[in-house]
């Protein structure tokens, strides 16, 4: 667990440095412009999202509350794997060392109940 949070330590970090330098040396209309008329921005986009949608689908599996679930996937699809790295940090903590919580949340124990 220690791998997964120095990972997702990075990539927060790592995801808020580069979202502050898009905003202070970038014009995001100027330059989604550009990306949109160029096939392979369009291709790295389709992939991203894509994956967005798939962490997204793990945030509402795992997720008791609805709304909670909800809010973190609004979250996933505005600012990303910014917000995958932060969801991935307060899973790790809740999880407390305990793979099955980290992965299922609040399906751990009907799962585990259900299996047995």
């Amino acid at each position: 667990m220690k791998l997964t949070k120095a990972v997702a330590v990075v990539g927060f970090i790592s995801m808020t440095a580069v979202i502050l330098n898009g905003f202070l040396n970038g014009s995001f209309s100027q330059d989604g412009a550009e990306l949109l008329a160029n096939p392979w921005g369009i291709v790295s986009l389709v992939d991203l999202y894509v994956g967005f949608i798939i962490f997204s689908l793990w945030i509402a599996f795992r997720e008791k509350n609805p709304v909670t679930a909800g809010l973190w996937i609004i979250l996933m699809m505005v600012l990303g794997f910014f917000t995958a790295s932060l969801y991935l940090l307060v899973v790790i903590r809740k999880s407390r060392g305990d793979w099955l919580t980290f992965f299922l949340g609040a399906r751990k124990e009907k799962l585990l109940a259900d299996a047995g």
